[in-house]
């Protein structure tokens, strides 16, 4: 099986005839397409042929956690070793991959937002759009800055290639089991698709409203960041004309909304005495004030044009993208100025980038070493700001204006020796005006100095470099090692809007070079697949946030960071009805220069996780899911008894989750899940360990969805 795929998967891919997603599918039955990749080195190639650590989430398992939760951290965290734990929320704040922000991306454009990290960028499309997702671990240059603990790639739908229109309409409701009152909520999605001649289409909706959220005692959660009453919307489309069997065009279009809109006010508890923030009904002078918090209507736009056979032996790839991000956050009374009567205030960050993209894929064969050759120029513009809606300025406007050029490189030899290297030049200019801090009161008498700060134009240059090895051996023992880079700025505004001298030259704002070493093997055995995998990555100016007690004020710290850890994952076939797919991963760091560990807006405790599949028919399938997180408990009390920050202790605590469906008619399928099957009363790993306002609140209690799927 290991050579037949890597063969079919060469004749697909390789030459003149290197096909899009939707020609490999035609090629390949389902088993074959799980080891086809594009994230890696942005063409297709075997997963058996990349030295780095990678996880497919296929289709079939997205839908199957799709009827437990409809929330995409949910899902990666079960299934994707090394990322943190579901956060239970629409932030997806401490939820890092291998301790370091992940860049996020739908089809190859990034979702996230750098210059500024909201940490909302996990949540940017409905699930029901999504064919498979592709998540490739570990620092990397290779679509640019934003990418310092790797990339997870949402690779959307195909149209279907036998010309026939299809489609699919799918309603649910979710509810709490254990206190029905106003839990219920509706959701409703649908997709559209086939072939006309040379044209295709794929269309999908989805829309969703939440009733309350309700932990495992029947409270509603609180509502920072939360999903009770939230109203989710996602239109996407997706449309392609062929020129001919060589040249393809492609457009596609995304919207996405997701808004809390409650008449909800919180009853805030104290996390250092185990006391939960939940919410209730309050008169409309207590309830949440301003904008309903979330994105407020995302839009992303993508040109793509193909040529298989540009010349011989060599496709080209042309991208055109534009993204327009508008995330608001929550009212914050940590916002006031009592002196320019501000009682608090409310952030948006606000994104707008164009970019461009040009990939050229060579392969030559040699006698017994067949090579590839990519290789490339990219450029952004990335104006990034996060004003207040009063109208003060938090973050000032950030202009960056980027050009690389990139060449990776592979060398098959024999079949089984695998030699990755590549190199990424970057140019990045940075612009920022003159601006002024804002003054910032947590209380009458503790506030921030604001300061004149003068702009200037930043330059960033960084050449990053990557280099792997891969050999396989044997079906039972497939080892790798690598090295890769990544050059990162990301969230230079947190540095801005901190200022403490007056220049923005004086700001430590210089980019930070992430070294990535992994080591780990790959074995298939008949009924088992073992992946295995140790990392360590090293970064001179990580950042960290340190309390101010006098302003009251967290202030960027940065200084050098090590992380390391390990990860392994079990796919075993029990039988041809049984199937069960576990993992384990553990991940450490410290800031090297002062000896002390990282907080959990980097740093998750242990994660372990199984999934166990039964399908006795091929109208009947069930899936139970396991997760357990465990202990962190490396910080001490401040002399007021008191844990800061991020650094709060992390007990253990245990979910199971169970999903369902059943064939009842040819286009008809029913549908169940329920989400923390035994109703464990817990607080999620961020909920103990943030000590920030209003973040201690527990996770969902025994939650229910019921539904029903017709296709035609």
């Amino acid at each position: 099986m290991f050579k037949t795929s890597l063969s079919l998967i060469a004749l697909t891919v390789s030459g003149a005839s290197i096909a899009d997603e939707s020609t490999i599918q035609r090629n390949l039955n389902q088993t074959e397409m799980e080891h086809v990749i594009v994230s890696g080195s942005r063409v297709f190639e075997s997963i058996d042929e990349v030295p780095a650590s990678i996880t497919i989430i296929s289709q079939k398992q997205i839908e199957a956690h799709l009827k437990v939760n409809p929330e995409l951290q949910s899902l990666l965290a079960q299934m994707v070793p090394g990322l943190a734990p579901d956060t239970g929320s629409s932030s997806n704040s401490g939820q890092t991959l291998r301790g370091r922000a992940p860049l996020i991306m739908i089809d190859g454009v990034p979702q996230s937002t750098p210059l500024r990290n909201g940490s909302l960028g996990v949540k940017t499309l409905d699930p029901s759009a999504i064919g498979r997702i592709e998540v490739i671990k570990g620092a990397t240059s290779i679509y640019g800055n934003g990418a310092s603990g790797g990339i997870i790639n949402y690779i959307t739908k195909q149209a279907q290639s036998d010309g026939q229109t299809q489609g699919e309409i799918s309603l649910s409701s979710r509810f709490s089991a254990v206190k029905l009152e106003e839990s219920a909520g509706a959701r409703l999605s649908a997709a559209l698709n086939g072939r006309a001649d040379k044209f295709s289409y794929l269309v999908t909706a989805s829309y969703e409203e939440n009733g309350v959220q309700r932990d495992s005692q029947g409270d509603i959660l609180g509502l920072q960041y939360g999903l009770s009453d939230a109203v989710t919307q996602n239109y996407f489309t997706k449309l392609g004309y062929d020129f001919d069997d060589e040249k393809q065009l492609q457009f596609s279009y995304n919207y996405f909304s997701s808004q809390q809109k409650t008449d909800l006010g919180d009853v805030v508890g104290d996390m250092s005495l185990g006391e939960k923030t939940y919410a209730i009904h309050v008169p409309s002078e207590l309830q949440k004030q301003g904008k309903p918090q979330g994105p407020e209507g995302n839009e992303n736009i993508t040109l793509k044009y193909t040529d298989y056979a540009l010349l011989e032996n060599t496709q080209m790839t042309l991208d055109l993208y534009t993204q327009d991000i508008e995330n608001v956050f929550f009212f914050s009374p940590n916002l006031a100025n009592p002196d320019e009567n501000y009682q608090g205030g409310q952030s948006v960050i606000s994104s707008e980038k164009k970019g461009a993209r040009a990939t050229f894929n060579t392969q030559v064969d040699f006698d017994s070493v067949e090579a590839s050759f990519i290789y490339g120029i990219d450029a952004l513009n990335d104006v990034t700001a996060q004003p207040l809606v009063d109208g003060r300025v938090w973050v000032p406007e950030m202009d960056m204006k980027s050009v690389a050029g990139f060449l990776q490189t592979k060398w098959v030899i024999a079949n089984d020796l695998i030699i990755k290297a590549g190199v990424r030049k970057e140019n990045i200019d940075l612009s920022v005006d003159d601006y002024r801090t804002l003054k910032l009161c947590k209380t009458a008498t503790q506030c921030s100095v604001p300061i004149s700060v003068k702009g200037d134009t930043v330059d960033y240059n960084a050449t990053t470099y990557n280099v792997g090895i891969k050999y396989n051996l044997d079906e039972k023992f497939s080892p790798f090692l690598n090295y890769s880079q990544g050059s990162d700025i990301s969230d230079i505004g947190r540095l801005l809007r901190s200022a403490t001298v007056n220049d923005i030259g004086l700001i430590q704002t210089q980019a930070s070079i992430i070294d990535n070493y992994e080591i780990g093997f790959n074995s298939q055995f008949d009924a088992v697949r073992l992946e295995v995998a140790a990392y360590r990555s090293t970064s001179e100016l990580g950042t960290t946030n340190k309390f101010n007690e006098v302003t009251g004020v967290y202030e960027p710290v940065r200084a050098p960071q090590e992380i390391w850890g390990y990860e392994a994952l079990v796919d075993y076939t029990i039988s041809p009805s049984l199937k069960l797919l576990a993992t384990y991963s553990y991940v450490e760091g410290k800031n090297t220069e002062a000896d002390i560990y990282l907080g959990s807006k980097q740093i998750s405790p242990p994660k372990a996780t199984a999934n166990l599949n039964w399908q006795p028919t091929d109208t009947l399938s069930l899936t139970l899911s396991y997760l357990y997180v465990g202990d962190r408990k490396r910080f001490e009390p401040n002399d007021n008894g008191k844990y800061v920050g991020d650094q709060g202790p992390v007990d253990n605590y245990t979910v199971f989750n169970l999903s369902g469906q059943y064939q009842f008619a040819d286009s008809w399928q029913g549908f169940i899940g329920v989400e923390n099957l035994f109703n464990q009363d817990y607080f999620p790993a961020r909920a103990q360990s943030y000590t920030y306002g209003g973040y201690n609140i527990k996770g969902l209690g025994t939650t229910a969805t019921v539904g029903v799927t017709y296709q035609f």
